[in-house]
């Protein structure tokens, strides 16, 4: 009797997490940019996440484009703006808290 019960906080904790990964958007350049007007500096990445008690109470602020789109132009020195450009939102859920994130990715571009 008691080796059935010993898989229940198991498969709780299976049931109540999970994941969720949604694209957002894409553009070719977070400003307008004339062709040969600017010198690739490599990929950046940059995320804003929102913090939440039980998937209600919020404890931290955030999970706005803007945010992961100034996170990303501070990843690499000496970026101006990015071209190839998406966008991602991903949500994690666990038993006591949960994670909303915004995520942009791209290349960091220097103006000439």
């Amino acid at each position: 009797m008691v080796r059935k019960y010993a898989l229940v906080p198991l498969l709780l904790s299976v049931i109540l997490s999970g994941c969720l990964h949604t694209a957002v958007g894409m553009s070719p350049s977070s400003e307008p940019l004339a062709p040969d007007s600017y010198e690739k500096l490599g990929p950046v990445s940059g995320s804003d996440c929102l913090w939440k008690l039980l998937g209600l109470i919020p404890f931290t602020t955030g999970n706005t484009l803007q945010g992961a789109m100034r996170d990303a132009l501070g990843d690499r020195s000496g970026t101006d703006a990015l071209v190839q450009v998406t966008a991602d939102s991903f949500i994690q859920f666990w038993i006591v808290v949960s994670r909303e994130c915004t995520q942009v990715d791209g290349v960091a571009v220097k103006k000439r």
